[in-house]
């Protein structure tokens, strides 16, 4: 069988991850290191593109690993226009589109196809995303709301999410177009998701608000709570409590997990209180995800930064391993998704999809 080299290229807020697979097997793993104070030199996040990939480039050749053996470049897919879960070979149209943030979303996730593409126009070989950001399967019911021609939105942690998925549905023996399940992403933020058969029909949009709060993130809170809250703060403090600023930093002006969990395993009763409440709303919301399901549930998959604490996930078993099984994912899955999606197409087991630019929603007629 065929050995196929393939470079994962994974962008954050002060680094790049990057990972070496041959085949199935990640040889090489390593965070390359940004210094905020340099990156804020930057007037955009585009223009940190020449920088970030110069510093992959040295780090990659401290290590001896010689860039042109690569068969495929993979970068974590960023905010284009919405698309159907899977791998993409990446197109102009894409690089584009990324380059623009279509989705809305000014994140470094948006430099992993633009990197991708630079290594590619450099060095040859094919160059793929999967299963980026900006993925929406919704069901109709669930992107309705109650005000007319305000939808709900699709934001999920969907590269992990989908890479759970397919890893527990091997464990089952299946594919996973076979298995019915509900996937959570637990960290600093969470998003709970319906998986049917292959497609997230359903979840809470934990980038907008919705669903239990987190660490950084204030979770669904009652409207007329949120406007008499308003009388006294900026729509700005809000919505930054969206993704930065509610949660565990609202209560305890930190969204260190570390120092919450001391606090409560150590009797503290505001840790113990907003710590269990996070814990009772993430139950909640699996709930509901067996109902979107109708009982259908193969299993239930946890997996992010705070399964590491036992407590947790022994308490999301309790109340609902009723439902399904509930199995628990200790590492991450990003770098062996992004890189299993690409080997799929490089072998021919998988047809790469086309980016066209088309939303996949804007509204019902």
């Amino acid at each position: 069988m065929k050995t196929y080299r393939i470079l994962v290229i994974n962008p954050g807020s002060t680094s790049t991850k990057i990972a070496v697979f041959e085949n199935e097997t990640c040889t090489y793993e390593a965070s390359v290191f940004h210094d905020t104070p340099v990156l804020m030199g930057f007037k955009t996040l585009n223009d940190q593109l020449p920088y970030r990939k110069q510093l992959i480039k040295e780090h990659l050749e401290a290590k001896n690993i010689d860039i042109r053996t690569f068969d495929a470049f993979v970068g974590r897919g960023g905010s284009s226009y919405s698309m159907s879960s899977g791998t993409y070979e990446i197109n102009e149209k894409l690089v584009e589109d990324n380059r623009l943030a279509k989705g809305g979303s000014d994140h470094p996730s948006n430099l992993g196809i633009l990197l991708a593409n630079e290594f590619h126009e450099e060095y040859g070989g094919r160059m793929f995303t999967v299963d980026p950001i900006c993925v929406d399967e919704l069901c109709d019911p669930a992107r309705m709301t109650g005000i007319k021609g305000v939808y709900r939105t699709a934001r999920f942690h969907v590269l992990n999410q989908r890479a759970m998925a397919r890893e527990y549905a091997t464990m089952l023996g299946k594919k996973i177009e076979e298995v019915n399940l509900i996937v959570c992403h637990i960290d600093g933020g969470i998003t709970v998701c319906a998986h049917k058969q292959g497609r997230m029909i359903d979840g809470n949009d934990g980038a907008g608000g919705d669903g239990p709060y987190t660490p950084t993130r204030l979770g669904s809170v009652a409207v007329i709570d949120l406007l008499d809250y308003l009388n006294d703060h900026s729509v700005e403090e809000v919505r930054n409590m969206c993704t930065r600023s509610g949660g565990f930093a609202s209560h305890f002006n930190t969204s260190d997990t570390e120092t919450v969990h001391k606090r409560m395993t150590e009797g503290d009763k505001q840790a113990e209180r907003v710590y269990e409440g996070m814990i009772y709303q993430i139950c909640k919301y699996i709930g509901a995800m067996s109902t979107v399901l109708e009982g259908n549930v193969d299993g239930i998959v946890l997996g992010g930064g705070l399964v590491r604490y036992a407590d947790l996930t022994d308490r999301i078993k309790q109340r609902c391993q009723w439902i399904a099984p509930v199995h628990v994912f200790y590492e991450e899955f990003e770098h062996r998704g992004l890189a299993l999606g690409a080997l799929r197409v490089l072998r021919g087991e998988e047809q790469a999809k086309t980016y066209t630019g088309i939303p996949v929603f804007t509204e019902f007629e």
